[in-house]
């Protein structure tokens, strides 16, 4: 029988969100009443709320948009490795040596626990992930790198220079998963983003099949 690991926060008002991006809203347009067989909401909220996948669009002016990446890459086997409240920016030593450690062939999609719980509140320290580090990831055949922080990027960094390295690698992103339960290891990811039309963004509903 398959067991799964949900690495997807909750959405809610509470969800920490970048500075200046737009805080998550739900409002009711319609409950269930004599005049009313249903309940129906709007939702307000940043395509980077959550966990979500980054576009090549959000990071370059000629990057694809969500709706058009291919979303096979969001699928299959992942290595989720710990590099627990370094609070700097991961080296490329580092994310190899964390993954040595699993004493696993490295699978194409590679996801980062910095966190030993992760935050309710906005936390601008978060650990980075260096350039160097996703260069070396890409010439190991790494095909997704996936945070449970808000960015590859410090929360300060004008230049996005892991962003740059993931574009020029074609790789993909995710961003704000949840991985407190998930131990090292292997898994198969399943995160497929919503196919929002021209966006550079989009929530994701992440999961990690245990094989055993």
């Amino acid at each position: 029988m398959n067991r799964f690991i949900d690495i997807t926060p909750a959405i809610s008002a509470a969800t920490p969100v970048f500075p200046g991006d737009t805080p998550f809203e739900a409002q009711s347009v319609m409950a269930i009443s004599k005049d009313a067989p249903v309940n129906v909401s709007r939702l307000t909220l940043s395509t980077h709320t959550g966990a979500h996948a980054d576009a090549p669009l959000h990071y370059h002016g000629d990057g694809a948009p969500i709706d058009v990446v291919d979303v096979g890459v969001y699928i299959g086997l992942c290595t989720v490795i710990h590099i627990i409240n370094d609070k700097t920016s991961l080296s490329r030593d580092m994310v190899r040596d964390a993954l040595a450690r699993t004493g696993m062939k490295i699978a194409p999609r590679v996801l980062i626990r910095t966190y030993q719980r992760q935050p309710e509140v906005w936390d601008s320290a978060f650990t980075a992930v260096s350039a160097e580090a996703i260069t070396w990831l890409a010439g190991e055949g790494v095909r997704l790198i996936g945070v449970d922080t808000p960015s590859l990027d410090p929360a300060s960094s004008k230049t996005m220079d892991a962003h740059k390295a993931v574009f020029a690698h074609d790789m993909r992103i995710l961003e704000g998963l949840c991985l407190d339960e998930a131990p090292e290891g292997a898994y198969e990811l399943i995160a497929p983003p919503l196919k929002l039309e021209g966006l550079d963004a989009a929530p994701v509903r992440a999961l990690l099949r245990v094989f055993k």
